[in-house]
């Protein structure tokens, strides 16, 4: 028998399973805690249906010669069916990031989240300047405050912002570094600290979407006030 007599050759839900499970333990093996993992995995089978969604979501007309009858089913087909994509979009990053708490509720970040925004941030900072690390525990609570502005929703959208901030101020980021950080004439220790660290494109996003909340989580962490205040007149001075 050919493949084409046996139709497409997806993976069928047992594989899937499978392929799951052994990357849970193959994760496991290397001591990663199979919450954080399941996380992770989770994470990605809702992204990979958000994207599916969003590629589908284009302009996909129907075919011109069928008739106006025949095009409006098709529209209407297609619509129906994103919606059940969407609608389990929704429903798989819920069964993993949980549904949001009232407004103002503080969920402190977990260790996988600390670490997929050490992950996200990493690449940016040193586009932007050399490594010039703090103290990789400063780095796990200035991370943890920062993700404590947000909802576990929005934390999973987190890389993407980030993203977009660096690309939306790289200019204004390059002056600030050239200035403040790595290779400036400022000192490691002081005020602008964090300038030296990879948590401060970070923090600098935080501080123009959500100032209040970052300061508050910021005076919970008990993290120096010094450097908060520092990395806002850099960034002000290199505006």
């Amino acid at each position: 028998m050919s493949a084409a007599d046996e139709g497409r050759q997806w993976p069928d839900e047992v594989s899937v399973d499978n392929a799951r499970t052994t990357l849970l333990q193959l994760l496991a093996r290397t001591g990663v805690p199979s919450g954080d993992a399941r996380q992770l995995i989770g994470l990605l089978e809702a992204g990979a249906l958000a994207l599916a969604h969003e590629e589908l979501s284009g302009d996909r007309n129907a075919p011109a010669d069928k008739g106006q009858a025949y095009a409006s089913g098709w529209q209407d087909g297609a619509a129906a069916l994103l919606d059940d994509l969407g609608a389990l979009t929704e429903r798989t990053l819920t069964d993993i990031v949980g549904a949001d708490g009232p407004p103002g509720e503080r969920r402190r970040a977990g260790r996988m989240e600390v670490e997929r925004a050490r992950v996200a941030v990493t690449p940016l900072y040193l586009s932007l300047t050399a490594v010039s690390e703090l103290d990789p525990e400063v780095t796990d609570e200035v991370l943890a405050a920062v993700l404590a502005t947000m909802s576990p929703r929005r934390r999973a959208g987190y890389t993407g912002r980030l993203t977009a901030f660096a690309t939306t101020h790289q200019a204004h980021l390059e002056r600030l570094f050239a200035a403040y950080g790595p290779g400036s004439a400022i000192t490691v220790h002081g005020r602008y600290s964090l300038l030296h660290s990879v948590t401060s494109i970070a923090v600098l996003e935080r501080l123009l979407a959500a100032p209040q909340e970052l300061r508050a989580e910021w005076d919970a962490a008990a993290l120096p006030p010094a450097w908060l205040d520092g990395l806002t007149t850099a960034w002000n001075t290199t505006a």
